[in-house]
Parts: structure tokens; C-alpha cells; sequence
């Protein structure tokens, strides 16, 4: 429906009343007479309505439209137009008969002595809509105007059909004269036919005589005293007996009472799809779609002579044939309506539920049947005319609520009217369904071009002359051409099925057959193309063939064309013809034989004795074995192949011959089904036969489908958005990302950048999110390996929002053919589920459905699902990562549910359950369905849906209970300044029948959150919190202790960690993600941008890093940001050495005299919260972003960074942003070596968390402290306590869901795991720590997970966690990516250790190449764990160089020298003060180096193992871990998932593997 406030019908109508809403109180109030056609007769007034400009207007759309959205606003203004006149003739007391494209026709049915005083009420109807309604102007600059005739007299019914379906036609001279008086009106005139003026009390007129005897031009009425009109209205009432007596409704015909006979008739006269909708209950706004139909014009013109009884009679016969042709075709006779000459049936193909593959085929070849039937068989026919086009158009209801009816609008439909007058007597068809139909040219004749009125241009045109017998043979070329810069991908099974019937062929001396079944895109055509250039790269003659449906009806077609092809007479000239067949045939056919080729290869050989005495079997059987004879000599000389596309197509012979020829001749045949088929008797014993084997076509893997995306737009790397845009709608089929990707290309939505100015960094914001797209592209190598050669990457236009870019016409179709293959119900949930996106919520698709119980929608669901339409959404249904580094040894794969396999009624049981919202969710399971039927919907039902949608989500847009609601961006809705508060606007209002009210619901419905909404600010400590922070801790035992009993003493309904685990990572992706498309969509860019901002925080919170631009490599840009972010915020940091001197006295010694009260005013003061908080997060990362420099000023900034996040969390008051700023600042202090400051924030941070409240919030800050006490102790050699308090951050953190926190727990562990020598641990921890990275694409997690593996490896005893090739291919595939080249700390670790593995293996070359990489970085590092762990791997790396390798090695860098290294020594012992854990080592290193002062004089056994000497020594007596690790059973360390028990030792072919 166009406007959906126009048409929409109460919810609670009955069956009768909107069956009534469609037909005219002619039809509901008649009596039924006989059988039809049905003839009666009355006196009436006609009122024809017709709206100029409609047709130019459509063709302006037709010019300038790029989408079918323009046909959206064509049908908007239409309906919004047309219902206002309907709604004032219904106040008159007319019957709306029809409304025909732009023309209204509206009769009053009266007794001849009540025409004069009707004519009066009519004629001021008319006056009143030229006043009112007389010109409308359009945003477009053409404004539709009205011209209107009338006419009164004796008015024929005729009403024709059977018993299915009838149709109703008012004839007669005065419905001609109705036509009439329209024509000679011009814009807003209203023009009387001859009989009306005689008819009328002309008294009361002011007229001018336009043509005696034809037509009076009304100019207006005159008012005569005593004349009143509201007495002459009232008093016409008297003749109208079915007007309105109710206020609430314009027709009486709505308030009918229930009436099963009534109810029969009435549904005969409306078609079928739409009786299958009423029946189903949908309301009237969700009929109305946009999609793409064919349309048939059936003109008949009859000789005036024609009598009237005979005429009907003529219609009624022309009625049946035409609906029951149309019908086969899977078309509708939508309606008949008579014109001056004759009468014109509309039939439409492809309606809702109608759409069928080759629709265009079927309307050709059943109006071609029509015609014939018409010219043979109706007798007073003086005229056929039928015109076929093809195109977008609006099905659904124009009118008012009280009267509308089901119609098409487009420039189409004027088009194929305007064709019936260009061309008479013809089938004529404009070029769309030319091509779209797929039949042979030779079908069709191009007609010349002709102008038609109000289309400026209509294109070119056919005339369609039959299905004709090809004369001609088929085209030897294949549908596609190999492409030689393009892979074949993902096709080798196939092709090995191909190589290995060569092989039987060879080895059997039988044919073979090998057919690839797929379906529709798939790449069968390109396999093809592929085998053929193979087949003949290997000396293999062959001959190819694609077949068409039209080729199946034609006896021996197949076999026909391929022997034209091997006797190479397909393409020589018909008189050459005979000649070159008869060279063939020499020496393998007997002459007198040639003439049995006479009629199969269209030549003349004289008719030979012994073939005049065959009969025509025998004939067949001997050109049979002529064949056979023919083929097995040419097989001796060069092996055949034979490839036939689309071979469903071919006929039963040709299938009988080739299964025989298999058995006795060595070819190959490889052929190509198209998935649906269905394959006749002969096919099917061929498929059966020992030589033909079937082989399935397989989807594209995801990555091989990004790579052909790469390879169709030229560029070597595409976004991530594009990435998840193709695999969304191609689900594998090439075919579908082809046809994309040029739709993308044609749009211009594109950018094309070259590839090596994108390389150049861009510290801009305005390229963040360019740079964002690189982080997360897709790339393949280059075609070729030309230096020269330019390459491209492309990124989305920043304006374009591909969720919303229209489907290619090609594709909708397609997806729109499986559509429509769906029941009613089951096609209303697919396009409701398509409204709400990916993810489907049954919560929220029951609500768009209307009047759906829960019974009724989970049966239609398992319906959906058991066709595989809809699927339940699981994790491991996600769109693959697919990354690069494969897991070798620890196999960590997502277990779906055994439950719901083995139980189908398992999801829809499951859905019932609230605490498993994962069970709710749906997600579409055919590719492209998803975006047609969101599509169909026009426009303003779209903009309703969408605004029910976040209407239903916006209550839901809070974190989770658990998280005791409120935003994800902290206080946000107190920063910004709401709008009035949405409560009591929780459901839609009714719509209006005038006037769109989408603006008003929008405005008064979707309101940003009130700060009173969804959020409990807590201002008072529950007892059980005050219980506990009235106990201080002092140190950390106290610390660990009170969270063991805090934990321990819980009760179940305060269980925290156990009973309330958080669903904030289901409601970014159900609510807030959906949210911001919805609001998107409906327009509301404000409430948008507010949900767009929640959604970030939620996935930033979700991902537990705020580091967005530091996650993409952009320090600098992050720097600026947070600046910046931070002057928004009413702070200012600063950028020179002076300003940091300046700031820093004052946050040491102002800030504490400025606190200050918070105002009284308490939203004021809510909003001085929200700011202070984001100011704490912005200060974090600023502190953490210059950490990552080693210089001087960069120490200066971080520490004033981390001063000022303590004095804004403390002025913020809330002591777990307290405890986090003091466990930040502890952090820093460790990092820059400061050990005294280090160890006074920390305790400072125990002593401050005694006073946390127990909420999650206190929970994240007690597992950050709990890190650092773990960090804290690891650093000061502490490993027991480190460990134990490892366990306990890490299962805080897992409930938590914060995966950074948890990865960075994780490492500690293993650290302190390892220096223990419990490998065993050792392993379970990083098998933790793979499972949470590779959820992710994390980078640094990634290199830090590596970096443990390598030092397993070294010293783990034999160990194996990654082998070193996987270790290795990562570094060498990230190392310059712009994250770790910041992350110096991490990566002096990683090249020190596989500097060493080298070593060990001899490798000096490539030892030079990491040791050289390592030295550089030293300088960059700090006393950070990473930082000290890194150097003492270098400091290793130059023991063992000194040690062991050779002179002369190095060719790159000097060789390292004795004083050299000893530097290093001194520099490591005055930087990492902090890091003693590592220092009686070191020195037990620089013991060794000072002991031998030559290098040839150095023991070369000590530093080999060194966990096995002197190593051992450091460790502190006592701490070693028991074997049996006792604290095993503890909270935390049954959660790490065992693996199968190492081997310590490796057997050498294992060692080997890993080195290689």
C-alpha cells in the first residue's frame, strides 16, 4: 500500500467487511440472477474521474530512477491523492465501480424521476473536488490535474466468469458518453454528455455548449432562493438506500452482518492471492508491495453491429480462455473494463505469490495463444491487440479505508496501454521481456519506433511471432569463456572427477560421463570452460554445446547440433554446406547412405534405391549406427569430448542415443544440471548406466569468494563492511558475488585508492576510518607479478549504508521466485523477520506480526526451518575468521548442543526459556532472501516497521540486570538534554484514514532515553556491602583472604558470579546494533547517533580496550583524540615540557584545596558524574599510550597522566575508579622503575578497595587489583602468591566477561607458572588464553600467546604447545604491522627468542637477522614484565653468541664484543629496578661473561639448558610447586580444560617437524 494511514482497515473487521472494502455496493447489495454472463439493467448518474499528468509524471520517474523507491513515491502521491476523492464521492452517496489506472468511475443508482435531482447532487460533488482537489502540486514540478465527465441514463451490468472467478463490466451508450465527456474536458473543467444536460433541471446550471448533440461544459450551479442544497441533499438521501447511517464508517456495505452466502459471492470476484491473504488475516498494509511483474494487455475490438446480448456473450467466452491460458502461465486475469470500441483485459504475471522462473516466456507464449484464439474463434471480432512489458511496479491497495481496491501503478502499466495504440493487431512486447524471455531471436521481429503520448521514451520493440523450429543449428561456444587471469576456485574435487574418467576411458575402452549437478550460479558454466581448455591443452578434440528449454521439445536436437559440429558444417554457408559434409562422410559412409542426412542436416543428396525401401525407423536406426561408425573412427585418431551445458534441457532421443553410444564407443561426455530438474525416463537409466557419474557443485568457501570480489572489482584488498556484505547475501554463489559486485561498480559507491599512497601514514582524523577498513581488509596478492604494476584497494563511500543498497534486478528475481514458492503466513514472517535483520528476535517478530499467538508462530517457524528458509542462530553459525595460523596441536573447537541434534522440537522448546536467550534468536538460511523481502515493502510501511521495531527495543537499550541497567556510555543520558519522556507511548496510534501521521508517531514515540528511565543511581550502601568495608585490609594476604570470604559467604540470590552472569554482549548485538539501523532508516539521525554511541561503548566495554586508534596502530592519532576528547570535557592537557612542569604542582598541591561540594541540584550533578567519568578513561589512555615510548618527555607525560586520573577519580567519589586510578599509577611506577611509588599506590589501592561496594563495578576493580598484586608479586619473585592470586583474578574476570583483563591475568600466570618449572601449567594456561584470543582477530594477544609458546619451546623440557613454524609464519606475516612495531616491550622477547632457536640450530644467518632486529629495540624498552623479560632474552642471546658462534658470521651488524656486553648488563641492573625476579640470574650471566674473558676459552656447555644448571639456583628455596599442586582444587584452576598428557620426550621426527 502506498500511504499506509490511507488504506488501513480496522484490526477487528470481520471477513464480509473487507471482502466488501474491495467491490462496489453494486456488487455486495445484488441479488444473484442466473448464470453468467449476468445482464441487468438500470437508470443511473456516472461520475468519471480522470487525473492528468499521472502518465508524465511516471515518465519523469522513469527517466531519472535508479531504484524502485522512485515507484514508492509514484504510488505514494497517487493514493494519497486518489483516497481524498474517494472519501468525498462516499460522502455524496456514489459507489466507487473501479478505479483503472488514473481514472475513478463512480455511479449513483436511481429511478428514472429521481435522475434530475441526483444530477445535481453529482454535479456539485464535482465542483467541489475541482475546488478542493482540482490541482496538486508535486515536489517533482509535474502537478496532476482532474478532468471530469458525466453522463445519466440507462446503465448495463454485466458480470462474467464461472463459478472461480467473475468479473463485473458496466456497458451501455451512456458509459461510452461517460468516456466521452472526459475527453473533451480539459484540466479542471468538468464536461455533461448530451443525455445528462437533457436530463437535468438545467436551470440550475451556468453552462457552455461545447458540441450540439455531444457534450455542455459546467461552469458552476446557481444558488436560487428558496433553493437550500443541504434540503436537496437530504432529500436525495431518500433515493440512496444503502448511504451511510452510521459516523464511524462512509459505507453501510462495511457494517453488514455475517452472511456465508454473501461471503461466497463476494469471493468470486476477487483474485486469488489476495483472498489468501484476507483469509490469513493480514491487515491491508501489509499486502502492498514493490517488485517486479509482467504485464499482458488483451485489447478486443468488436464491429458496432454487435448486439448487446451477443457482445456479453462474446466477453464471457473471451474471459474463460484468457484466465484459464493466463493461469497455466502462472499469471492473473486481475480485470476487464469496457472503452468505446470494445473491451481490454489486464493480466498480470509474477503478483505476490505468483512469481515463477521465464515469467516473461510464459506471458509471451500464452498471449500468442490468445491471439490466435481470438482471430479463429470470436465471431464479431474486428480487432487483437495485445502488448506485453515488463518491469517494478506498486501491487497493493489505492483508495480510502472504506472503498480501495488491489491495483498496479508504474510506468509500465502506462506504457503497455500506450503500446495496444501504437501497434494494433500485433503481439508486441518491449525490449525487457524481449531479453528477459530467453527465446530465440528468430521468435521476434523489431517494429519500428512510433511516439506515444506522455512517454518520451519507450525503447525498442518486438513483435512476437511464435515459437518458430530453429532451422539453424546450436552455437558451438559455451555460455562462458575461460578467464586466464582468473584461478578456478574451490573446484578441485570436481576436476578430479574430470582426470580420473579420463583415466577409466583409457584403461576401459568404454565412454564416460560425468555430469556436475548444481544449482542456478554456481560456476558450472566456468568448469566447463575450464575443462575444455584443459581437455585441449592435452590433445583432446572438443566439441561443445549449450542447450535452452526451447531445445528439450525438439526430437534428436542434441545429437543433431553436436554431429553438425564434428562434421564442421554448424558454420560454413548453406551452399557450401552439402559439399563439406560430403568430404566428411568419404571413406566412413557408404555413398547411396549420404542421403540419410537429408532432413537432419538441411542438404539434398540424391535419394538412393536402397534408403527409398527403408521406413522411417529403419531410417533412424541406420543413421544410428552411422553415427556410431563415424565416432569410433575419428576416437581411433584423436580422443573426443563432448560438453554439454544446461542439459536438463535435452530431449529423450538424443538422451536414448548417448547411453548407447557410451557402451560401444571410448568418448567423454561431461554435462551440467541445473538444480530444480526434472529429467525424463531415458535421462534417468542414463544417470543409472555404470559410465555417468554425478557430481555436486559445492558452495565457495568464504575466503575463496572475497578473493573473487578482489579479482571483479581490480583491487587487491577490500573492507570489512564490503566483506560482510558479500558473504551476507552470496552464501557461496559466485554467481551472486559477480552480479554484486558489477551492481556496486554501476552505483559508483565505491572508492579506488592506490595501494602505495594508502601505505603512507595518515595521522589524521579523517582518515581513521579509512584506516580502520585496512585493519580489518581482506587481501590476495596480485594477478601478476609485475613490478610496475599499479594496485588498488577500495573502500565504501563514507555516505553509503550497504545494508540499505537495493539488490541487482537479476538477483531479486531470483531470491523473489523462492519467496513466493512460501504460503501466505509463511511469506508475511519472512518479511517481518526481514524488517527486523540478521538476527532474528522471536520476541520482537511476534510483535510485528499481528494477531499471532505463540502456537501459531512457532508452527509456521518450524516450517521455515525445516526448509532451511529461517535456521536457529548459533555461535558457530558466525561468519568465519578463517585466519591464517591454523592450531596444529590443541584442538579448540565450539561443541554445538548434542540435545538439539538429536532433537528436532529441541530450539522451539528451548525458545520458551528466558535463560537461554540464544535459543530465541533466527537467522536466514537462503541467500538474498532477507534483502528482497525487505525490499518489497514500500516505503511508508517500511518507516512504520522500523519505528515498531525501536519502539519494542528502545526500553531494552540499558546494560543487563547485572549490571544493574543504566548506560553503557556512563551517565549519557544525563550529559545530553532529553525530550519529553516516552512512557504512554509504548504501542503505535491507530492510523487516521486522511493525512500521514508517520511524522507524528515518529516524534511522539521514539524519544531518547529520560535520565529517570532504566537507571537506579546508587547513593547508599546495602548492610551486607557496609559489613564488609568496615574491614581495612593491610596487606595482600588480608586483601585475598576477604575476597575468598566475601565470595564464599554469598547467598544464592546474591551470588554474583554464579547467578547473574551478564547479557550486555546479547543486547549489543539484539538491541542496540538493530536499534541504530531502525532509527537510521526511520530517519531520527539524533536518536541514531545516540544509540550508535552506545553500541561502541558496549562493544569497547564487551572487548574490555578503549584503545581504538592504539588497537590500529595510530599512536599519534590516538594522542590527538584523547586530547581532545579531554578539552570537550572541560580539561586540558598539555603538550610542552613547561605545561606538563606547571600542571603537574598544581595536581599536586592545588587540586586538593579545590575539591569542591557537588551542587544540590542532582541532575547537575549526575552530569558533572558523566563527565568526570569519561575524563578517568581518557587520562587511562593517555598514561598507557606514552608508556609506550622510552624517552624522556614521553615518562613526563604518562606520569602527569596518571596524577591526573588519581585526582579525577577521587574527586568523582567512587572508590572503584579509585582503586583502578591507584592500580594504574602502581602500574606506571613499575614500568618507569620508581619501586618505592610502586608499592605505595598499591597499597594505597588495597586499603581504598576495603571501601568498594560489592556491585560489578567494585567486582572489575577488585579483579584489576587482584592483577596487579599478581603482577606485583611475580616482579618480586613471589611466584606461590603470584599464582594463587592469579587463579582468583582469573575467575572474576571470566564471569566478568572482560577477555583483555582475563588475557592479561593469563599471562602473568603462565610467567609465574614457568619460572616455577610446572610446564604442566604451563600448557593449560596458554590453551585458556588460545581459546579466548582466537575469538577475536587480537593481534597483540596473539604475539604475546607466541612469545610464551617460543619460550616453552626453549626451556619447556620438550613441550610442545605451537610448533615453531606457526610461531614463526605469524611473526613474519605481523611483524610491520602498525600494532606490534609500537609494542617494543613484546617484541624484544620475540625476535630475542627466535634469535636463540636459530643459535641453537647453527642458523647464524638468520640469527643475525633477529639479533640485529633485538638490539634495536632495547633501547625502546622499559622495567616493565615484558619489558625485563625481553632484555634478559637478549642478554641470553649474547652469552650464547659469545659462546658459540663462529668469527666471521655476522655480514650485516658487528660483531658483539666482551665490553659491549657487559654494557648491557650494567643497563639492564640500573633500568630494571623493579623487576628482581630476574636479577640473581642475570648476574649469575654476567658471572659467566667476566669469568672467561676469552671467547675461545668459554665453557660451551653451561648456558645450553639453562633451566638444567645454574637457572635452578635463583629460584627461591620452598616455592618450587608440589607435583601433585596442591592448591589444585582451589577456586579457578578446575576451570582450565586438561589436554592428553605430553610426552616428555619427542621422538626425532616430531623434533624435526618443529624445527622445520
Amino acid at each position: 500500500m502506498a500511504t499506509s494511514e490511507q488504506v488501513a482497515a480496522p484490526p477487528l473487521w470481520p471477513v464480509e467487511a473487507r471482502l466488501a472494502a474491495l467491490l462496489p455496493d453494486l456488487l455486495v447489495f445484488r441479488k444473484p440472477r442466473g448464470s453468467e454472463p449476468e445482464l441487468a439493467t438500470a437508470q443511473g448518474v456516472l461520475l468519471g474521474v480522470h487525473v492528468t499528468g499521472f502518465t508524465a509524471l511516471m515518465d519523469r520517474f522513469s527517466l531519472t530512477c535508479k531504484s524502485e523507491r522512485d515507484m514508492d513515491k509514484l504510488a505514494h502521491i497517487f493514493s494519497y491523492y486518489i483516497s481524498d476523492i474517494v472519501e468525498h464521492v462516499l460522502c455524496f452517496g456514489g459507489d466507487i465501480l473501479n478505479i483503472t489506472g488514473n481514472v475513478l468511475l463512480a455511479l449513483w443508482t436511481v429511478e428514472q424521476n429521481q435522475l434530475s435531482d441526483i444530477i445535481t447532487l453529482v454535479a456539485k460533488c464535482s465542483l467541489e473536488i475541482q475546488e478542493k482537489f482540482g490541482i496538486y502540486h508535486t515536489k517533482e514540478g509535474q502537478d496532476l490535474q482532474l478532468k471530469i465527465g458525466l453522463s445519466a441514463g440507462r446503465i448495463s451490468q454485466v458480470i462474467v466468469g464461472d463459478e472461480q472467478r467473475q468479473y463485473l463490466l458496466v456497458i451501455g451508450r451512456d458509459v461510452d458518453d461517460v468516456q466521452l465527456a472526459q475527453r473533451f474536458a480539459q484540466a479542471n473543467e468538468i464536461v455533461l454528455s448530451w443525455n445528462c444536460w437533457k436530463l437535468c433541471e438545467q436551470y440550475m446550471f451556468e453552462v457552455e455548449i461545447m458540441r450540439e448533440d455531444e457534450a455542455v461544459k459546467l461552469r458552476d450551479m446557481r444558488i436560487i432562493d428558496p433553493f437550500d442544497f443541504d434540503e436537496h441533499f437530504d432529500k436525495c438521501l431518500d433515493y440512496l438506500p444503502h448511504y451511510r447511517t452510521s459516523a464511524d464508517t462512509l459505507r453501510t456495505a462495511l457494517e453488514l452482518d455475517p452472511d456465508s452466502a454473501l461471503e461466497q459471492t463476494l469471493r468470486k470476484h476477487i483474485m486469488k492471492n489476495l483472498l489468501k491473504k484476507i483469509d490469513e488475516g493480514q491487515p491491508m498494509e501489509y499486502i502492498s508491495e514493490f517488485r517486479t511483474v509482467t504485464m499482458v494487455l488483451v485489447s478486443l475490438e468488436f464491429h458496432k453491429t454487435a448486439w448487446m446480448l451477443h457482445l456479453c456473450h462474446l466477453i464471457q467466452e473471451a474471459a474463460l480462455y484468457i484466465s484459464t491460458v493466463i493461469e497455466k502461465g502462472g499469471g492473473q486475469l486481475s480485470r476487464i473494463f469496457m472503452f468505446e470500441k470494445g473491451c481490454m483485459f489486464l493480466c498480470v504475471f509474477g503478483l505476490p505469490g505468483d512469481k515463477k522462473p521465464d515469467e516473461c516466456a510464459h506471458a509471451l507464449k500464452s498471449s500468442f495463444s490468445i491471439f490466435s484464439f481470438c482471430w479463429e474463434n470470436l465471431a464479431e471480432t474486428k480487432l487483437v491487440s495485445i502488448s506485453i512489458t515488463n518491469g517494478p511496479v506498486f501491487c497493493g491497495m489505492v483508495g480510502a479505508v472504506a472503498r480501495h481496491e488491489y491495483t498496479v501503478i508504474g510506468p509500465k502499466v502506462s506504457l503497455v496501454a500506450r503500446m495496444i495504440t501504437a501497434y494494433p493487431g500485433l503481439v508486441s512486447c518491449d525490449e525487457v521481456t524481449y531479453l528477459r524471455s530467453m527465446l530465440p531471436a528468430y521468435n521476434f521481429k523489431k517494429l519500428p519506433e512510433k511516439m506515444m503520448k506522455n512517454i518520451s521514451n519507450p525503447g525498442k520493440m518486438y513483435e512476437y511471432l511464435g515459437h518458430r523450429r530453429c532451422i539453424m543449428f546450436g552455437k558451438r561456444h559455451l555460455a562462458r569463456e575461460r578467464n586466464k587471469n582468473h584461478l578456478l576456485l574451490d573446484r578441485e574435487k570436481e576436476l578430479e572427477a574430470f582426470q580420473m574418467a579420463q583415466q577409466r576411458c583409457l584403461h576401459q575402452k568404454k565412454g564416460q560421463a560425468v555430469l556436475y549437478e548444481g544449482g542456478k550460479g554456481y560456476g558450472k558454466s566456468q568448469l566447463l570452460a575450464e575443462i575444455n581448455f584443459l581437455a585441449q591443452k592435452e590433445g583432446y578434440r572438443v566439441l561443445p554445446l549449450k542447450l535452452k528449454e526451447a531445445d528439450s521439445t525438439q526430437c534428436f536436437y542434441a545429437v543433431q547440433t553436436l554431429m553438425a559440429i564434428f562434421f564442421e558444417i554448424d558454420t560454413c554457408p548453406a551452399y557450401y554446406r552439402q559439399e563439406c559434409l560430403h568430404k566428411q562422410l568419404q571413406g566412413m559412409v557408404q555413398e547411396p547412405l549420404h542421403c540419410l542426412f537429408n532432413d537432419l542436416f538441411f542438404v539434398k543428396f540424391p535419394l538412393s534405391f536402397e534408403v527409398s525401401h527403408m521406413d522411417d525407423l529403419a531410417r533412424q536406426k541406420k543413421v544410428k549406427a552411422c553415427f556410431f561408425q563415424v565416432l569410433q573412427k575419428a576416437v581411433r585418431e584423436t580422443p573426443l569430448i563432448f560438453l554439454i551445458d544446461e542439459a536438463q534441457y535435452m530431449d529423450a532421443a538424443s538422451w536414448e542415443f548417448w547411453g548407447t553410444l557410451l557402451s560401444s564407443v571410448p568418448i567423454i561426455m561431461v554435462m551440467t544440471l541445473t538444480l530444480p530438474f526434472t529429467l525424463c525416463g531415458w535421462a534417468q537409466h542414463f544417470l543409472q548406466s555404470p559410465q555417468a557419474v554425478l557430481v555436486p557443485i559445492s558452495k565457495l568457501a568464504a575466503t575463496s569468494l572475497l578473493r573473487m570480489a578482489c579479482w571483479e572489482l581490480g583491487v587487491v584488498s577490500i573492507p570489512q563492511e564490503l566483506q560482510i556484505y558479500l558473504l551476507h547475501r552470496c552464501f557461496g554463489n559466485p554467481l551472486y558475488c559477480e552480479v554484486l559486485c558489477q551492481d556496486l561498480l554501476s552505483k559508483d559507491i565505491l572508492l579506488f585508492h592506490d595501494l602505495q599512497k594508502e601505505e603512507e601514514e595518515n595521522s589524521k582524523w579523517e582518515s581513521l576510518s579509512a584506516t580502520a577498513m585496512k585493519s580489518t581488509m581482506y587481501s590476495i596478492s596480485p594477478a601478476t607479478s609485475e613490478e610496475d604494476q599499479e594496485l588498488y584497494v577500495c573502500t565504501v563511500k563514507d555516505d553509503v549504508n550497504l545494508d540499505t543498497v537495493l539488490l541487482p534486478p537479476l538477483l531479486k528475481e531470483i531470491a523473489v521466485n523462492q519467496l513466493d514458492q512460501l504460503s501466505p503466513e509463511e511469506q508475511l514472517l519472512v518479511k517481518c523477520a526481514a524488517v527486523i535483520g540478521h538476527s532474528i528476535h522471536v520476541d520482537l517478530l511476534q510483535h510485528l506480526l499481528p494477531g499471532w499467538d505463540e502456537n501459531k508462530l512457532l508452527q509456521v517457524l518450524r516450517a521455515l526451518v525445516d526448509m532451511h528458509v529461517l535456521r536457529w542462530f548459533t555461535q558457530s553459525q558466525e561468519l568465519p575468521a578463517e585466519p591464517i595460523l591454523e592450531p596444529s596441536s590443541i584442538e579448540i573447537i565450539k561443541q554445538t548442543k548434542e540435545k538439539e541434534k538429536s532433537d528436532p522440537g529441541f530450539p522451539l522448546r528451548l525458545q520458551k526459556e528466558l535463560s537461554l536467550p540464544q535459543t530465541e534468536l533466527l537467522e536466514f538460511g537462503v541467500p538474498l532472501l532477507r534483502e528482497a523481502a525487505w525490499e518489497l515493502w514500500p516505503k511508508a510501511q517500511q518507516i512504520a516497521l522500523h519505528l515498531e521495531c525501536a519502539c519494542f527495543l528502545q526500553d531494552l537499550a540499558c546494560r543487563c540486570g547485572s549490571c544493574h541497567g543504566g548506560n553503557f556510555v556512563s551517565f549519557h543520558r544525563f550529559v545530553i538534554c532529553p525530550t519529553k519522556s516516552s512512557s504512554g507511548t509504548s504501542r503505535f496510534c491507530s492510523y487516521k484514514d486522511t493525512g500521514s501521521v508517520l511524522t507524528q508517531v515518529i516524534t511522539e514515540k521514539l524519544q531518547l532515553p529520560s535520565p529517570q528511565d532504566s537507571f537506579q543511581f546508587q547513593t547508599k550502601p546495602s548492610r551486607s556491602q557496609e559489613v564488609f568495608t568496615s574491614e581495612h585490609c593491610r596487606t595482600e594476604e588480608e586483601f585475598l583472604d576477604q575476597v575468598n570470604r566475601k565470595l564464599a559467604q554469598g547467598s544464592p540470590e546474591k551470588d554474583v558470579l554464579t547467578m547473574k552472569p551478564c547479557h550486555c554482549e546479547e543486547i549489543l548485538k539484539l538491541v542496540l546494533s538493530p536499534l541504530t539501523q531502525h532509527c537510521l532508516i526511520i530517519g531520527e539521525t539524533t536518536c541514531a547517533f545516540y544509540y550508535l554511541l552506545e553500541a561502541a561503548a558496549a562493544s569497547l566495554d564487551l572487548s574490555d580496550n578503549y584503545m581504538v586508534c592504539f588497537n590500529m596502530g595510530q599512536i599519534t592519532l590516538a594522542k590527538k583524540l584523547a586530547r581532545q576528547a579531554l578539552r570537550l570535557l572541560k580539561r586540558n592537557f598539555p603538550c610542552t615540557w613547561f605545561g606538563v612542569l606547571f600542571q603537574t604542582f598544581l595536581e599536586k598541591y592545588w587540586h586538593s584545596c579545590s575539591l569542591s561540594q557537588p551542587p544540590n541540584n542532582p541532575s547537575e550533578n549526575k552530569k558533572k558524574l558523566a563527565i568526570l567519568q569519561q575524563r578517568v578513561h581518557c587520562l587511562s589512555l593517555l598514561w598507557q599510550l606514552y608508556n609506550l615510548e622510552a624517552t624522556a618527555s614521553s615518562r613526563r607525560f604518562a606520569c602527569l597522566a596518571t596524577l591526573m586520573q588519581k585526582n579525577s577519580a577521587e574527586e568523582f567519589a567512587n572508590e572503584a575508579q579509585v582503586v583502578s586510578a591507584y592500580v594504574a599509577l602502581s602500574q606506571f611506577s613499575q614500568n618507569m622503575g620508581d619501586r618505592e611509588k610502586w608499592l605505595h599506590c598499591e597499597q594505597m589501592a588495597i586499603q581504598k578497595s576495603s571501601l568498594c561496594w560489592f556491585s560489578r563495578e567494585g567486582l572489575l576493580a577488585t579483579a584489576q587489583l587482584m592483577q596487579a598484586l599478581a603482577y606485583t608479586k611475580l616482579c618480586l619473585g613471589h611466584l606461590d602468591f603470584s599464582i594463587k592470586l592469579g587463579f582468583q583474578a582469573h575467575e572474576i574476570c571470566r564471569h566478568l566477561k572482560k577477555p583483555a583483563l582475563e588475557n592479561l591475568v593469563l599471562s602473568v600466570l603462565f610467567r609465574s607458572a614457568f619460572l616455577k618449572k610446572k610446564f604442566d601449567l604451563c600448557v593449560h594456561v596458554l590453551e585458556s588464553q588460545w581459546a579466548l584470543i582466537s575469538r577475536g582477530h587480537d593481534v597483540l594477544g596473539l604475539a604475546c600467546f607466541y612469545s610464551a609458546c617460543l619460550d616453552l619451546l626453549l626451556y619447556g623440557k620438550g613441550l610442545l604447545c605451537r610448533p615453531f613454524g606457526e610461531c614463526l609464519r605469524f611473526i613474519q606475516h605481523y611483524e610491520h604491522s602498525c600494532v606490534l612495531t609500537s609494542q617494543s616491550n613484546v617484541m624484544l622477547g620475540v625476535h630475542s627468542s627466535l634469535a636463540m632457536w636459530f643459535a641453537q640450530g647453527s642458523q647464524w644467518n638468520l640469527f643475525e637477522h633477529h639479533f640485529s632486529k633485538a638490539r634495536q629495540l632495547v633501547k625502546r624498552t622499559n622495567a616493565s614484565l615484558f619489558g625485563s623479560h625481553g632484555f634478559v632474552r637478549f642478554l641470553e642471546c649474547h652469552v650464547l653468541m659469545l659462546q658459540k658462534m663462529p668469527e666471521g658470521v655476522f655480514m650485516r651488524i658487528p660483531p658483539e664484543t666482551h665490553s659491549h656486553t657487559l654494557k648491557y648488563f650494567k643497563e639492564f641492573f640500573s633500568r630494571c629496578v623493579t623487576c628482581p625476579v630476574y636479577h640473581q640470574w642475570v648476574s649469575e650471566l654476567k658471572a659467566s661473561v667476566m669469568r672467561y674473558g676469552k671467547r675461545e676459552s668459554m665453557s660451551m656447555t653451561n648456558i645450553i639448558g639453562p633451566f638444567d644448571t645454574c637457572f635452578t639456583r635463583i629460584w627461591i628455596e620452598g616455592d618450587v610447586l608440589e607435583e601433585d599442586i596442591s592448591f589444585e582444587g582451589n577456586l579457578g584452576i578446575q576451570r582450565f580444560d586438561r589436554v592428553a598428557d605430553v610426552k616428555e620426550n619427542k621422538d626425532e621426527e616430531e623434533i624435526q617437524e618443529c624445527i622445520c
